[in-house]
């Protein structure tokens, strides 16, 4: 199956691009944190330069093994500068979820915890029918789990206006942050609340299209707890 190399390491090897600059002791290149943080996201952030200038767009996508697939459309400038008949396009692409807000007493020391990934690579369109349809069916279940096999296929006309692109995972790391509010030793005597705000995702009651066919039930798995 695409992307379902086994992988050689439980780390990825870090770069000079995949080591930070600041709070190096946040960074991770464990690979199942890496997969992890992925697994859990549901939009990344994709960074290329046009034309001399950067650009970073929100975009759907999912990972199989040890491969990113990016959903687009095939009139997008990233999809069309990683066209097979180009060496592919150099990107940055991110996820990042934010656990909670972190208050402290001063100003200065108030942050966010959170959990990172950052990929370095180049990027090409996916061509061969069966890694596309491997990358499509991806896509949807990595937004809901089962929905693929739960929904009707895309068309010729559909996948023609559809495009996917592939990021191998090679030179990547993670970042996090965890705990209290790191405030100075001088102010831990000051009158203000200091702590944490848990934030939390999940499904919420699902609404039902107004014209859905008759008899059409709630799926099991979008009634299971998220």
């Amino acid at each position: 199956m695409h992307g379902e190399t086994a992988p050689q390491s439980t780390a990825y090897t870090p770069t000079d691009r995949t080591v930070p600059t600041r709070s190096a002791q946040r960074a991770s290149y464990d690979r199942d944190l890496v997969h992890a943080i992925l697994d859990e996201g549901y939009v990344c952030h994709l960074g290329f330069v046009r034309d001399g200038a950067p650009v970073v767009l929100p975009t759907l996508y999912a990972r199989v093994g040890e491969r990113l697939y990016v959903h687009g459309s095939t009139g997008s400038r990233p999809l069309r500068m990683s066209g097979a008949a180009d060496p592919g396009l150099p990107v940055c692409l991110t996820v990042t979820h934010v656990d909670g807000l972190v208050l402290a007493r001063s100003a200065f020391h108030h942050s966010v915890n959170y959990r990172s990934v950052m990929v370095h690579g180049t990027a090409h369109e996916v061509t061969d029918p069966e890694e596309r349809r491997l990358a499509l069916d991806a896509l949807v279940d990595h937004v809901v789990p089962g929905r693929a096999a739960d929904s009707r296929p895309a068309n010729k006309k559909e996948l023609a206006a559809t495009a996917v692109i592939r990021l191998d995972l090679d030179e990547v790391s993670a970042k996090t942050r965890t705990g209290d509010a790191n405030d100075e030793p001088e102010d831990l005597s000051l009158p203000h609340w200091a702590g944490v705000l848990p934030l939390r995702k999940g499904y919420d009651t699902p609404v039902a299209n107004a014209d859905l066919a008759p008899g059409v039930e709630l799926p099991d798995y979008l009634s299971a707890p998220a």
